[in-house]
């Protein structure tokens, strides 16, 4: 009779020294201490706003008006603004970071590429007051024939309309057109454009030079090397990026309070004036409010913090889970 005996597999243990076991524990340390800031900042903003939360129950989404000294406030239509604005800006700042990232990496001269890259970087630096001023004694005013065209030849579809405007009427008053979502859209376009320009570029150069080789060895055009190697390659970056300049552009606050005439009516049509923003709302009302408008306001930048942190999160993912950052052997 024999005996079977079977080898267990030996167990490796590797001894990674001290530095690395120091340069570890610092980098947790330093996510665990960003984790901490974080939730410590929800808390603390869910601490302050639960005496209005409480009292407006479920009604505090579904409410227009802020009135909360009344009793009526909620955040339905500073919202549906955050959102609208938001998106413009996301309409006009990703076909033109996009384009931008694409000349920078794929088709400027060296020596020009340095040049543009540290222009964007400023271009990201530059105070939002500045861009804000900016938009109210420039864009405005150069804006109101694009918006009075949209409006005229594109007013069927209900997100253009503008009530009350005359298109036939040469002499119709502007006004109708400034501080508008629109206006503000714009102003925070240039606002992300940077941000989300400087994350598709970082991705299109590290596209494998070993595939884009070997696009060029079957006979493709640069274009067609950039179509079928670069964009492929970059699509979660460029995903990543558009979200992360969402994130940038729902909390914009003293670039699109100068620029917008604050409403508490849910505004569908950008080409309208009026329009309204949690964070405009929580600036224009600040000063001077009572103790439990200050909890209500609390609890609209509650709402933006979450809807802020829903998009970021959605974003890291997206990025961590792209072949951006892949290399090649060739």
């Amino acid at each position: 009779m024999t005996t079977e005996t079977t080898d267990a597999p030996r167990r490796l243990h590797s001894d990674p020294g001290l530095p690395d076991r120091i340069f570890r524990t610092v980098a947790r340390s330093g996510g665990g201490f960003v984790l901490a800031v974080m939730v410590l900042v929800g808390g603390f903003l869910l601490l302050r706003a639960w005496q209005a939360l409480s009292q407006a129950g479920w009604s505090f989404l579904t409410t227009e008006a802020w009135e909360p000294d009344a009793g009526r406030f909620g955040i339905a239509a500073v919202i549906v603004g955050t959102i609208l604005i938001a998106l413009v800006a996301i309409a006009v700042a990703v076909p033109l970071a996009t384009g931008a990232a694409l000349y920078i990496s794929e088709y400027a001269p060296p020596r020009l590429r340095k040049t543009l890259i540290s222009t964007v970087d400023l271009m990201a630096a530059v105070p939002s007051v500045v861009y804000g001023l900016w938009g109210v004694f420039f864009l405005e005013e150069s804006i109101l024939p694009i918006a009075r065209w949209i409006a005229t030849y594109f007013g069927w579809i209900p997100l253009f309309r503008v009530d009350g405007a005359d298109p036939s009427d040469p002499l119709a008053p502007p006004t109708i057109y400034t501080s508008s979502t629109f206006v503000a859209g714009l102003v925070v376009a240039m606002m992300v454009a940077p941000i989300i320009c400087s994350i598709m570029r970082e991705v299109f150069s590290q596209a494998p030079a070993g595939e884009r080789e070997g696009a060029y060895a079957l006979g493709a055009t640069r274009w067609g090397m950039i179509r079928s190697v670069v964009l492929p390659f970059g699509k979660g970056g460029m995903i990543g990026g558009t979200m992360l300049g969402l994130g940038r552009a729902l909390g914009e606050t003293i670039a699109v309070y100068m620029v917008i005439s604050q409403v508490f009516t849910v505004q569908w049509h950008i080409l309208q004036t009026g329009t309204s923003s949690v964070s405009s709302l929580i600036a224009l009302r600040y000063g001077e409010a009572t103790t439990f408008g200050m909890s209500a306001l609390m609890a609209a930048g509650f709402a933006l913090f979450v809807m802020t942190l829903i998009v970021n999160f959605a974003a890291s993912s997206i990025v961590a889970r792209s072949r951006s950052g892949a290399s090649s052997d060739a």
